[in-house]
């Protein structure tokens, strides 16, 4: 999944982004509110973090422009502000949680997740298809036969497979879901990692099929289901 971290303090954003990265998402950071405002208007973002004290653009304005363009992303507010008014008027302005500073990455990732169940695709933590399962906060593949664990971008890459619930998914579009829309990375990378995939299907034990469809991309099936 897709998030945009915007914070100020750069230890800060790097060691956040370094966590929500190493739990598998997808993380486009920035150092100011008008960046921000600028990413979540041409991004597609599954949520978005923003810090309140924000140069050039506070992460309330943030908020609130997003909210009167009609950006439906759920968002999380940072702040190092402690007082009720504060989280009323951020809460009032649309957002859909509250964290204040200093805070546990536990309790951050926590509340990632749970905005991220909140939102309108709602999608559970353990991903399945047929007698594949997904756990998506171990990042381990799994079947009745055995477990095995993915690298980051192999998560990511059979997480959009399986969300796609056997539908074909095109090789441009793997390749935003797993590198991101910025990426400068060539299309034969994703046969790569789908080449890897199907390795990992196979060590885990399933019948679970990593499809190629000819001039369409890939989906997933299950022969004999």
């Amino acid at each position: 999944m897709k998030l945009l971290y915007a914070e100020d303090e750069a230890d800060m954003a790097e060691a956040v982004t370094d966590v929500l990265s190493c739990h598998k998402f997808i993380v486009d950071a920035v150092a100011d509110g008008a960046e921000a405002l600028e990413y979540a208007l041409s991004g597609d973002y599954d949520g978005i973090i923003l810090d309140l004290m924000l140069p050039r653009k506070s992460g309330l304005e943030v908020l609130r422009e997003l909210r009167e363009a009609g950006i439906a992303a759920p968002v999380l507010l940072l702040t190092a502000k402690s007082q009720v008014e504060d989280r009323i008027e951020g809460l009032d302005a649309g957002a859909d949680d509250y964290l204040t500073k200093p805070f546990a990455m536990g309790e951050l990732l926590a509340r990632v997740r749970a905005m991220l169940r909140r939102g309108e695709a709602y999608t559970p933590d353990v991903l399945s298809f047929a007698d594949l399962r997904l756990d998506r906060r171990r990042g381990e593949l799994s079947s009745a036969a055995g477990t095995v664990g993915l690298t980051r971008l192999e998560y990511r890459m059979m997480e959009a497979l399986l969300l796609s619930r056997g539908a074909c998914i095109s090789t441009e579009e793997l390749l935003v879901k797993t590198w991101g829309y910025e990426t400068e990375t060539e299309q034969g990378a994703v046969w790569v990692y789908v080449s890897a995939l199907r390795k990992r299907l196979a060590a885990a034990g399933s019948r679970v099929q990593i499809r190629a469809r000819r001039g369409l991309g890939y989906s997933l099936e299950a022969p004999d289901a």
